[in-house]
């Protein structure tokens, strides 16, 4: 998949349907790409989320259409998605900076915000680690969640406190956090806190096995501090590595991170020789 012309046909297709109710896996299924990887690659790739694109451009339109016309604020909430025109004001004010019926006087200052118009810029240049394996199924035992695309930055965390805290991570080494996705409708996508699956040992309670299916991988080695290392790494893949590259493609909606042991390092995850890997699932492209 060409990431550039991925996120222009994802800007036609928002352009194009603003005004209906579009979520992410139609705008992803619309452009042939997993909801998982195309909501993570539009976000490090434009600096926000899809949904925030989404939102900046109905406000801006909707305030244009409050000072040009005779528009009626109750009229633009039901246009723009909103579910009342109190929803709508609040939502206008926080972004002009004055209330739908401020934004009728003339002279009022509006905020705009125009579409996504991608430039090529000389980038790169840099140097990145990665290597290509072919790895067959391996089983997995671990804790499983449901979350959405706009929570997850929130409440993955959240999840593996929760984890910590009730007492089940002392006995588990929590080597993996895995994403996965399958249905290319679904607006969710399951996480996974897991390890190697040992059948020689009990499950933890309310443990789960998952087979990770047989896949080629495209493996990025990190060093450094956590999440941030990691965090940095992820940006590079989709804005340098993924653009640039073109005898590979994502090939299935899963995403792995893999963690050292922190107990081998003078300051855990802090530490600044902190070791990672980013495992993403790769097939040949027909170029």
């Amino acid at each position: 998949m060409d990431w550039v012309k991925a996120i222009e046909e994802s800007v036609e297709y928002i352009e194009a349907n603003l005004c209906e109710d579009i979520t992410v896996a139609e705008i992803a299924k619309a452009i042939a790409l997993s909801p998982f990887y195309f909501q993570k690659g539009f976000s490090l790739l434009c600096g926000f989320s899809v949904s925030d694109y989404i939102r900046k451009r109905r406000l801006s339109l909707a305030g244009s259409e409050l000072a040009f016309s005779d528009a009626k604020v109750i009229d633009l909430a039901v246009k723009y998605g909103y579910d009342s025109p109190d929803s709508f004001t609040k939502a206008f004010t926080r972004f002009h900076g004055v209330t739908p019926a401020a934004a009728k006087r003339n002279g009022t200052v509006l905020k705009s915000f125009a579409p996504l118009k991608l430039k090529i810029s000389l980038e790169g240049g840099n140097t990145m680690d990665y290597k290509i394996i072919k790895k067959a199924a391996f089983t997995v035992v671990g804790f499983k969640n449901t979350f959405t695309y706009e929570n997850a930055k929130t409440e993955i965390p959240k999840f593996w406190a929760q984890l910590f805290e009730k007492g089940t991570g002392k006995d588990f080494c929590s080597m993996y956090g895995i994403n996965r996705v399958e249905d290319i409708k679904s607006d969710t996508f399951e996480y996974l806190i897991a390890d190697n699956y040992d059948p020689a040992k009990e499950l933890p309670d309310g443990a789960v096995t998952e087979v990770i299916p047989e896949f080629t991988w495209a493996v990025f080695p990190c060093k450094g501090k956590m999440p941030d290392a990691l965090g940095e790494m992820n940006s590079y893949i989709f804005s340098q590595w993924l653009p640039s590259c073109k005898e590979y493609e994502i090939a299935a909606g899963y995403c792995i991170e893999l963690y050292d042991d922190p107990q081998k390092y003078k300051n855990g995850t802090l530490d600044d020789e902190y070791y990672s890997e980013m495992w993403i699932p790769v097939k040949r492209t027909d170029k």
